[in-house]
């Protein structure tokens, strides 16, 4: 397989919006978005440590087909990164929701990654008719996160580590989480790493860490069964951060949901199959 055509970080920025929201936090806070194509709404989550960059790849083959709306979550990309607020699922959640009425849409389908996918979760407990069909990839679910290598991000400590640090503490996790290395391009690694090697983005990125809960799944997972969305669930097989056995117990416990297995892919799944990842969800939707 030939490496995906990598957009440079700095091409990706142009095509971004900003729009100040409230309601989100106890302030109005910037969010990024991209807002791209024509088509039914189709709203693109990211997880940590990533951006919404992470679908770079995906996008162009998406946009012909829907409008496409990838935000930058709050902490996260060049969404406000400032040290005054919460970074949770919940926080998150609401966040969609805002950027959706700001957008004027109703209802979206939404694709959603790692702790993206647990967003998407609650969306579709908490506001579903908001959602129409709901993509999951390698999401974080019941007690699967957060991994060791985050918790350890999220001490306090980490705000006094050195850029350096930041930057092989990113890079030595995308290069071990990738079963394809040639689809992990150097334009790629810099480019997802970009907004957490400053102080503020690094700072942030701890910040967001630190907001990881365990209980923010838990406590949604004697309610999986509500959700009658339809979902497809998008599954890297090799991914040893949110395994297989991960999408298999959701297969079973979301009742109109259907489990796909991307072989040859890990945990970052838009940037390593982006073109079978766009090709299920347009099957799906």
């Amino acid at each position: 397989m030939k490496p995906n055509q990598t957009t440079t970080e700095e091409e990706f920025k142009q095509h971004q919006q900003s729009v100040m929201l409230e309601g989100i936090v106890d302030e109005a806070v910037k969010v990024n978005y991209t807002d791209t194509g024509s088509g039914p709404p189709l709203v693109l989550l990211h997880g940590i440590p990533t951006w919404s960059y992470l679908y770079q790849a995906v996008i162009p083959e998406l946009e012909d087909n829907y409008r496409v709306i990838v935000p930058d979550l709050l902490g996260y990309g060049y969404s406000d990164q400032r040290d005054r607020f919460d970074r949770s699922l919940h926080v998150q959640a609401k966040l969609v929701i805002r950027l959706m009425e700001h957008l004027e849409i109703e209802q979206a389908h939404v694709a959603a990654h790692d702790i993206g996918g647990g967003v998407g979760l609650i969306l579709a407990l908490e506001e579903p008719e908001r959602i129409d069909k709901l993509v999951l990839s390698n999401t974080v679910a019941y007690d699967s996160w957060p991994i060791e290598e985050m918790l350890m991000v999220g001490h306090p400590s980490w705000k006094n580590k050195s850029l350096q640090d930041m930057e092989d503490f990113l890079s030595k996790g995308y290069k071990g989480v990738f079963a394809q290395q040639d689809q992990l391009t150097d334009t790629f690694l810099q480019g997802i790493m970009a907004p957490y090697l400053h102080e503020e983005g690094k700072l942030s990125l701890v910040r967001n860490a630190a907001a990881l809960n365990t209980n923010h799944t838990t406590s949604i997972t004697h309610r999986l069964s509500e959700i009658k969305h339809s979902v497809l669930m998008l599954w890297g097989t090799q991914d040893p951060w949110q395994p297989m056995e991960t999408g298999e117990m959701l297969e079973k416990d979301l009742p109109n949901s259907r489990l796909v297995r991307i072989n040859q892919s890990a945990h970052w799944v838009p940037q390593e199959a982006p073109r079978e990842f766009a090709t299920e969800i347009k099957k799906f939707i």
